[in-house]
């Protein structure tokens, strides 16, 4: 009954347009004369025929796919059922069968942002409970207390609660981006006197070789992060004392590329083509213990979003260098 009653809301103008259309062909013919009343009403009997059979036929064709949007679905699935069989009804089910592709692309790149955010939380806790862990027992230990390690312990907890922050706002990057003209020797001045302290604690040492009032066009916030990633990776994978991490800058008209090079373990062939993805640690990250094998993938996300180029060339035993390339046009 449903059915029928949905059939009939849809056809009743159209069996109001027919009658209409009688109407007024009689009247015309009535004002020009003709009174022959018996072709009157076989005309109207052969419209309300034609008209009948049209609607008949017209709700077979439909029944299926009436049938099918008055009951209730049960799971998403059943819009992928293919039920219509006149051009509208059938060109309908595409466009729905289209916006079920875009549903189910937008639930699993949901489902894999959710669960990639788990995983790092999940990583994350982990670590951060070794610096706690190390600040709990010097408190408890009866000899004066080591400010050093315990500024180390504060160091690596200051460097995770930022990774976390940033993992967290890369979800809304777009109303957190600022894009202006920035300084990139002060820039990544700044970001070097930030981590003086990691410098001196790994007897490692920065080389900055920047020109001076070289502007380029990004965000100076994101950027500093990504730098300090860099400069993160480039000191912790250095394990022997007196070596340098450069910082340089090659211009041409078009570009500006600025390079970390380290001279650390430098990273297997294996896994250079993997370090930008989430959560992998690789043979590096397994020594050093430390690794969420998220920095350089954020990195990556960062300079995508930015419109900024991400490369890495290493090569063991002789360090790691990765450059970030910004297009000055």
């Amino acid at each position: 009954m449903q059915i029928m009653m949905l059939f009939i809301r849809e056809h009743l103008p159209i069996v109001f347009f027919e009658v209409f259309v009688v109407m007024f062909i009689l009247l015309l013919y009535w004002l020009d004369g003709f009174r022959d009343m018996n072709t009157a009403i076989y005309s109207m009997l052969i419209t309300l025929v034609l008209t009948g059979t049209f609607l008949i036929v017209r709700y077979v064709i439909r029944k299926q796919y009436y049938k099918k949007i008055t009951n209730v679905p049960q799971k998403m699935e059943d819009a992928l059922q293919s039920t219509g069989k006149s051009p509208e009804h059938v060109q309908s089910e595409e466009y729905i069968h289209e916006l079920y592709r875009i549903y189910q692309l937008e639930a699993q790149e949901l489902y894999a942002a959710q669960n990639r955010h788990l995983q790092f939380m999940n990583q994350w806790v982990h670590q951060m409970k070794t610096p706690l862990s190390v600040l709990e027992l010097m408190l408890q230990d009866d000899e004066p207390l080591d400010k050093k390690g315990v500024q180390e312990e504060v160091e690596r907890l200051k460097h995770g609660l930022e990774m976390v922050l940033m993992n967290a706002r890369l979800d809304t990057f777009e109303e957190d981006m600022h894009i202006e003209k920035v300084d990139l020797q002060q820039l990544v001045m700044s970001v070097v006197n930030q981590h003086k302290r990691l410098f001196i604690t790994h007897r490692v040492f920065p080389s900055v070789t920047l020109p001076e009032n070289l502007m380029v066009t990004t965000d100076s916030k994101w950027m500093k992060f990504i730098i300090g990633q860099f400069i993160t990776n480039a000191v912790k994978y250095t394990f022997d004392s007196g070596k340098k991490v450069y910082i340089t800058a090659d211009v041409t008209a078009d570009t500006v590329s600025l390079s970390v090079r380290d001279e650390g373990i430098g990273i297997p062939p294996t896994d250079l083509k993997r370090v930008t993805k989430a959560f992998f640690t690789g043979e590096n990250g397994r020594k050093s213990g430390e690794s969420t094998g998220m920095g350089l993938y954020l990195a990556d996300e960062i300079c995508q979003k930015l419109g900024h180029a991400l490369t890495i060339s290493s090569t063991v035993d002789v360090g790691t260098t990765v450059t970030v390339t910004f297009n000055l046009s």
